[in-house]
């Protein structure tokens, strides 16, 4: 993907808007009001003041009639956002890696109404780090280790680490106990998450999923389970605990879905991103990152069937 023609703005980059196949004899303006109807008055202030831009930098005007699949780029209006009430702290940083030990509820980057309740935009704004980009990504509800790449240069060496799974990684999760499971055991399963549907799921056919679970303490009627996902897929763990029979505490998802409120921060999911372990690919070195939080085990009353 070519470079966005505008900088970086408060943490955040340009919206991309490509143009329809079959843009013609419209104004960019145009199409634009009739994409984004909510939005029709900004915009038109927005190319009045030549905020609005094509793939060259140059400002459109609302004469400018759109070309087919040319990109234009803009600046998002952020949406009022309540701030996450829990502390993004930082494990480690160097040259060429920023490690956080992220919060419950806090998404990794900007995302439909979580923008700049997102760890990256935050990191990005507190450290002036305008090429800081996430290296892999964790749920909004999942919290704890998560790396980031500071430098341009160094963003690809470290992606594909995550992308041919040169990485290892532990996850801690509360769940309920189960009498009728030998552990430690592995979950294998093919998974898949379909556009636009907010559950992950099993289906037959050949497993692209793998999941060690062992069982390491015991909280009452739930257990403290350590997870070694062997892949990533998509609420993997999440999918693998409850077909289990024992879905993970606090997770809103799996068996069934609830909706819970965005400022509701009282039954977390009890999933932890422990530690992550990959040889560095720039100096070679063994890099180890461990999270400092703890699960909070659940009270009687959270506790659901």
């Amino acid at each position: 993907m070519p470079a966005a023609p505008l900088p970086l703005r408060d943490g955040l980059d340009p919206t991309r808007v490509r143009m329809p196949d079959n843009a013609t004899g419209v104004t960019v303006l145009e199409h634009l009001r009739a994409r984004f109807p909510q939005d029709a008055a900004r915009l038109t202030e927005k190319v009045a003041g030549g905020e609005i831009v094509d793939a060259a930098g140059v400002p459109i005007d609302s004469t400018t009639v759109a070309k087919p699949r040319s990109d234009i780029y803009l600046y998002r209006d952020p949406p009022v956002e309540p701030t996450v009430p829990f502390s993004l702290d930082v494990v480690h940083q160097d040259e060429n890696l920023l490690v956080v030990d992220k919060p419950h509820f806090l998404a990794t980057t900007p995302r439909g109404a979580y923008v700049a309740r997102s760890a990256l935009v935050l990191l990005r704004r507190r450290f002036d780090l305008p090429e800081l980009s996430p290296a892999h990504r964790l749920d909004r509800l999942t919290a704890g280790v998560l790396v980031f790449t500071v430098r341009q240069q160094a963003r690809r060496p470290y992606q594909e680490l995550f992308a041919q799974r040169a990485i290892t990684k532990q996850y801690d999760a509360i769940a309920p106990l189960a009498q009728d499971l030998n552990f430690p055991l592995t979950v294998r399963s093919r998974i898949i998450k379909e556009r636009g549907v907010l559950q992950a799921r099993e289906v037959p056919g050949e497993p692209n999923a793998d999941t060690f679970v062992e069982l390491v303490d015991t909280l009452g009627t739930h257990g403290l389970y350590r997870l070694h996902p062997r892949t990533g897929k998509t609420h993997q763990l999440r999918v693998h605990m409850c077909s289990l029979g024992i879905p993970i505490v606090g997770d809103n998802f799996y068996p069934t879905f609830r909706d819970v409120a965005d400022d509701d921060y009282s039954d977390p999911l009890r999933l932890l991103a422990r530690s992550i372990e990959f040889v560095d690919p720039l100096s070679g070195l063994v890099r180890r990152f461990e999270s400092d939080r703890s699960l909070e085990p659940p009270a009687m009353q959270q506790i659901r069937p």
